[in-house]
């Protein structure tokens, strides 16, 4: 459990930082907030790994999250477009991470480690 709050805390940081950033091209005080959002993400994402969370499956919802939320608030606070396409492929991400995730899983549980395709 506290892995995954560690990665959802370096997703909800990676996030703020990105969307900083945009804010950052008109006023660069936000630059800060950039700064320290990204280095914060980056530490709480190692420290889900040390926590025992595999990097294909933090990398991948690392990712998936920062890629989903960044659209869906850029989309409201920056009025950026959000197609029905783009959701779709939203959609495709969160099931690959997902995807990623019951691998990781099952390969945890097998006796030789789900090491071969």
């Amino acid at each position: 459990m506290k892995k995954w709050l560690s990665l959802s805390a370096a997703i909800l940081l990676e996030v703020s930082a990105t969307v900083a950033l945009k804010a950052a091209l008109e006023r660069p005080g936000w630059y800060l907030l950039v700064v320290v959002g990204y280095v914060a993400a980056f530490a709480l994402l190692t420290s889900c790994l040390r926590l025992g969370m595999t990097i294909s499956v933090a990398y991948g919802a690392w990712g998936a999250g920062g890629i989903i939320a960044t659209a869906l608030l850029a989309a409201m606070i920056y009025d950026e477009p959000l197609t029905s396409l783009m959701a779709l492929g939203m959609v495709l991400i969160l099931t690959g991470v997902i995807t990623l995730e019951l691998g990781a899983q099952k390969a945890h549980r097998a006796p030789d480690k789900g090491r071969t395709l």
